[in-house]
């Protein structure tokens, strides 16, 4: 039988790569942290952790048993969560997850506008690249997605795509003839993000390999190409005004804009529930979304 104690003491040493960051962030012994992941490993009856050096790592099998674990306590949450909407009938809970581009350019507005007509649904909203949010949705730890399109590897489903432009920008009187294209210093995202893999395939698309400047921050690749740093691809909706106001310019090249897709996704072996449903109609109805496909009734 694999208990709780068991299952929480693997997962924060799966998280932190450590037994005694483990037993410090739990509050308990080392040897403890040891015990439970022993008796885990005879439990399921496979070898879930290795050293590393000073450090443990997860064994194949452990990542496998990993995003199982997360999912316990995903749904246990879930279940504590029902129990107290059915108990109060007063509010209605779920999580979102976004990457950055859509998270300050297109979820807020969303949120506020379904939330003016369901006042009593409070709404969790995680922000991260693209590799972050995939996973999120993996382990159950989210109920949606707005990103990029999906990886094709997991077990999702996307329920409605919306419209997304992609262009270059530059500062105002940048020279964009090819060769400035392949010599000015373009700033991108950080390895993961679904706008650098975007960047990257234009890069190949153009023939060139420019000098990057990686930065974390669309805000701050706005404010860079405002300063005259150099130039981005970027989504047209998170510079709007900026192009009104001659703060950049749009650069064109041969293969922009790029016509892209916001992708509003679901785990396909999870059931949604009806606050998550009422959400997808109303992005649907209301928020500029097409359906591709209506999730099978609960």
């Amino acid at each position: 039988m694999i208990s709780l104690t068991q299952l929480r003491a693997f997962l924060e040493v799966a998280r932190l790569g450590s037994v005694a960051e483990a037993a410090d962030a739990l509050v308990v012994s080392q040897p403890a942290v040891s015990a439970a992941l022993a008796s885990l490993g005879r439990a399921v009856g496979a070898k879930l952790v290795e050293r590393d050096g000073r450090k443990i790592r997860l064994t194949a099998a452990g990542r496998s048993f990993e995003t199982y674990g997360r999912r316990v306590f995903a749904l246990l949450d879930e279940g504590r969560r029902s129990a107290r909407e059915i108990a109060e009938s007063t509010s209605r809970h779920f999580g979102i997850a976004a990457v950055t581009t859509a998270a300050e350019h297109l979820v807020p507005t969303l949120l506020q506008q379904f939330r003016e007509r369901q006042t009593s649904v409070d709404v969790e909203l995680d922000v991260g690249n693209h590799a972050h949010v995939w996973d999120r949705l993996r382990r159950w730890e989210v109920d949606l997605v707005v990103a990029g399109r999906p990886p094709q590897d997991l077990p999702l489903q996307t329920i409605a795509t919306r419209k997304h432009e992609m262009i270059a920008i530059g500062p105002p009187g940048a020279q964009y003839a090819k060769m400035s294209l392949a010599s000015a210093t373009w700033l991108v995202r950080e390895p993961g993000s679904g706008t650098r893999a975007v960047t990257e395939e234009c890069f190949a698309a153009l023939a060139i390999d420019p000098p990057r400047l990686s930065i974390t921050s669309n805000g701050a690749i706005g404010a860079c190409v405002r300063a005259g740093l150099g130039f981005s691809f970027v989504s047209r909706d998170g510079v709007v005004d900026d192009l009104q106001s001659g703060a950049v310019q749009q650069i064109p090249t041969p293969i922009t804009p790029l016509d892209r897709r916001w992708h509003l996704v679901a785990a396909r072996d999870r059931e949604l529930r009806g606050v998550v449903r009422e959400f997808i109609d109303f992005a649907i109805q209301a928020g500029g979304f097409e359906a591709t496909q209506v999730p099978p009734p609960a």
